[in-house]
């Protein structure tokens, strides 16, 4: 008998200037948790960080060690959005993040999907601030 394919995203990295700096943004102003934070050595560490309440995929903060990536800080996608938090209180998240100092590109908007605003990280990383019309209950 083969076994179905299982498969979910873990982690996605997310480069960094500093981690100390990172994870007092996502802590302090977005309320995300670390998972963890390991030294790796060398100024390297592991460090997961992941929404509140989460089950799912979490962020990797990278940081940058080379030109290249340090290129890449708050620019990963070339400007597109390039991450989506969704909530289960688009209201209460937005005014917690306006009144912790996030920026906000844009005021809310309803879509005949849900109601969204982009915001950006501390890099400029810009991000979704997402409720699904269908996630007010499963979320």
């Amino acid at each position: 008998m083969t076994k179905s394919v299982k498969q979910r995203i873990g982690s996605i990295a997310l480069v960094v200037e500093n981690y100390d700096d990172a994870i007092e943004f996502y802590t302090q102003k977005l309320q995300f948790a670390v998972v963890e934070d390991t030294d790796l050595g060398g100024g390297k560490r592991w460090v997961l960080i992941s929404p509140p309440n989460s089950n799912g995929t979490n962020l990797l903060l990278a940081k940058a060690t080379t030109s290249e990536q340090k290129a890449t800080i708050g620019y990963q996608t070339g400007g597109r959005v390039f991450l989506f938090l969704h909530t289960n209180d688009f209201w209460r998240d937005y005014e917690s993040m306006r009144n912790n100092g996030v920026t906000f590109h844009e005021t809310p908007r309803v879509e005949p999907y849900g109601t969204v605003a982009v915001f950006q990280d501390l890099y400029g990383n810009k991000w979704d601030l997402l409720q699904l019309d269908a996630e007010v209950e499963t979320l």
